[in-house]
């Protein structure tokens, strides 16, 4: 889980801002903004050249988060970097409060009813506004709300298991 070579995508490139070179970023950290104080940074273009930002600036609009990457100077290089996304370390992620949880964290781990009956493994969560929404791929998928604790009964990241109360013919 905490691996040092695992990385975590915390934000897109969604285009060019202006005329100077700033971009237009997509971020995927809580709040927007803290995508630009993770260390260190790693941006990865849809080449797949990658390397890590130092001295990255930013600042939120009410469009989202406006970003001056060191050595981009004007439109046309901001533009080229369409799609590039940026990673931090796993290990650059603060811990979580307890009973929080990263999504990232939560992937792959094994899915069991109270009744011990295996659902499969979590393939990924979404958000629905009201709650988050935890996706089990085993012999189907299934959809249970990541809600504490009348869905969601124990995360055991050590065993790499999630307990649900969960029918398992829904």
């Amino acid at each position: 889980m905490n691996d040092p070579g695992r990385r975590i995508l915390m934000g897109r490139i969604r285009g060019a801002f202006g005329v100077r070179g700033e971009v237009k970023l997509e971020s995927f950290s809580d709040p927007p903004g803290a995508v630009l104080r993770y260390r260190p940074l790693l941006l990865r273009t849809a080449q797949g050249l990658e390397r890590e930002l130092e001295g990255i600036r930013g600042r939120a609009t009410a469009k989202g988060i406006v970003a001056q990457i060191p050595g981009v100077e004007d439109r046309d290089a901001a533009q080229a970097l369409f799609g590039a996304e940026l990673y931090v370390p796993r290990s650059a992620l603060p811990p979580p409060r307890p009973g929080e949880y990263y999504w990232v964290d939560l992937e792959g781990l094994r899915v069991v009813n109270a009744d011990g009956v295996d659902l499969g493994v979590v393939s990924h969560l979404f958000s629905t506004g009201a709650n988050d929404v935890m996706v089990v791929h085993g012999e189907r998928e299934r959809m249970v709300p990541f809600v504490q604790p009348d869905y969601i009964l124990a995360v055991d990241l050590d065993a790499g298991q999630v307990t649900v109360d969960w029918d398992p013919e829904f």
